[in-house]
């Protein structure tokens, strides 16, 4: 072989191996431009100051970092679906993605009232972050979850508070007082003697207005607040009863079609903000209780020792009941018994 052919031959070897090597840089930077846009089915009527100060912001925030490629359509509740229709809807593939409470759908997974929260355990949502992320909760969820179709981020760690048209006095008879609830909540908030019912959000104002409940829970103070509860229950009782969860909720097969940035700073951000909002939230709640009380005729009062009691014994049945549903459920409440004996609960 001549000089010059042995050259040519390196020559051409080298150009397909330069071709070989860009391709990869040239398909991501190609796939780097692509634009997303995808609904959201929310569970927060528009009122509701999650919808602004979770939804709103974690919309506002991706849309920046992914200079415009990545935009989420906000839908209110009830625009598409509401409570528990989300999660079929985004299974489905209708939308890509909601915001849902894991109490709505229950009975998707053992290990959904633990991550929901169950009554009457932990105390302070930083307990309730560190038992979803740090210990496993969410990880184990979306194990069984995935297959399914969907999978779940948390949005926020946050109480759960009654507000009452009346306040309640030691050795009352609760069986008429009627509150909204969902969940484990509704069986907490029975076993203690009380009538709760299961109202979807956009529906509970007037439902306490027009009497056909005596009082609700979304959230706490802030819930109260935005949603206009406390026009027409203004107690407001403490402790909190619950540290729940908010979610966001994913189509699979939706989030798997991201570009892998885009997906790397999706899933970044949801689990940055997890902990940004959830410290917000403790911010927002406590200057929402002072404006009540100062601006709005709000009365904070603490639920009886006797009615305390019957709440605590109501944990302990409901722990037990859902430990039973599985081994996974099994484990999780062990280890959510184990937190609490570290954190004197138990």
């Amino acid at each position: 072989m001549s000089n010059l052919s042995s050259k040519l031959n390196r020559r051409n070897v080298l150009k397909g191996t330069l071709a070989v090597a860009a391709a990869p840089a040239i398909i991501t930077s190609a796939n780097a431009q692509a634009k997303v846009h995808w609904k959201v089915q929310s569970h927060w009527p528009q009122a509701s100051v999650s919808f602004k100060d979770s939804l709103g912001v974690l919309a506002a925030e991706l849309k920046e970092r992914t200079d415009g490629r990545f935009e989420l359509e906000m839908l209110g509740a009830g625009e598409i679906a509401k409570g528990g229709e989300i999660y079929n809807i985004v299974r489905r593939g209708v939308v890509p993605m909601g915001t849902t409470s894991p109490a709505y759908n229950l009975a998707e997974s053992e290990l959904l009232p633990f991550y929901m929260g169950i009554p009457g355990t932990l105390r302070e949502p930083w307990e309730a972050m560190h038992f979803t992320k740090n210990l496993g909760l969410e990880k184990a969820v979306n194990e069984q979850m995935r297959p399914k179709g969907v999978f779940y981020m948390a949005d926020k760690a946050y109480p759960t508070e009654i507000v009452l048209k009346k306040k309640i006095e030691a050795g009352a008879n609760l069986s008429g007082v009627k509150v909204r609830s969902a969940g484990d909540m509704l069986e907490y908030l029975q076993a203690a003697g009380f009538a709760p019912q299961q109202v979807a959000g956009p529906e509970i104002y007037q439902a306490i207005s027009t009497g056909v409940v005596d009082g609700a829970h979304w959230g706490a103070a802030q819930g109260a607040l935005s949603m206009k509860f406390w026009e027409v229950a203004p107690v407001h009782m403490k402790p909190s009863l619950l540290i729940a969860n908010d979610v966001y909720i994913m189509n699979v097969a939706a989030y798997d079609k991201l570009p892998d940035d885009l997906k790397l700073i999706f899933t970044s951000l949801v689990e940055e903000r997890y902990f940004r909002r959830s410290v917000q939230y403790q911010h927002q709640e406590a200057v929402a209780l002072s404006n009540g009380v100062a601006k709005m005729g709000v009365t904070v009062e603490r639920f009886p020792d006797d009615v305390l009691a019957k709440l605590a014994e109501a944990s302990k049945a409901i722990m037990a009941k859902q430990a039973a549903r599985g081994p996974l459920a099994k484990e999780t409440s062990e280890k959510l018994t184990s937190l609490m004996k570290d954190l004197g609960y138990v």
